[in-house]
């Protein structure tokens, strides 16, 4: 069993006008750095979005949505974002943007196992 480890956290969202500043919760991307780990859930609710933007391209959206968790777990299918250390894969993916795809601050916690913790986050805040 590991130990306790700090982990950081982001909620990614789409926010289909970013000049309303509306969101809707699409998945969480978490990182442990001393546990070497970095992935991501995404979950799109069509509903939602389709209420909030009914003009959205939902193929483009899920197409980039399916592309974070790629881009975490790295290598050459990722592009070459994938191909960057680990660490910089996080700061790439958490980095303020004015897009339709954005991610929340970043929040801290303690854990004992990051995928257990990807997973609770995920029904705390996206598919709750």
């Amino acid at each position: 069993m590991q130990g306790q480890a700090s982990f950081d956290y982001a909620v990614i969202r789409i926010v289909p006008r970013v000049e309303r500043a509306e969101f809707i919760n699409a998945g969480v991307i978490v990182f442990a750095r001393t546990l070497r780990y970095l992935d991501a859930r995404a979950h799109l609710d069509l509903e939602r979005l389709r209420t909030l933007f009914p003009e959205a391209d939902i193929a483009e959206i899920e197409r980039h949505l399916l592309l974070i968790p790629k881009i975490c777990a790295g290598g050459v299918g990722a592009g070459p974002i994938g191909e960057l250390p680990q660490h910089e894969r996080w700061h790439w993916l958490v980095a303020p943007r004015s897009t339709v795809i954005q991610t929340s601050e970043v929040h801290s916690g303690i854990c004992t196992d990051p995928a257990k913790e990807l997973e609770h986050l995920m029904k705390s805040f996206v598919l709750k």
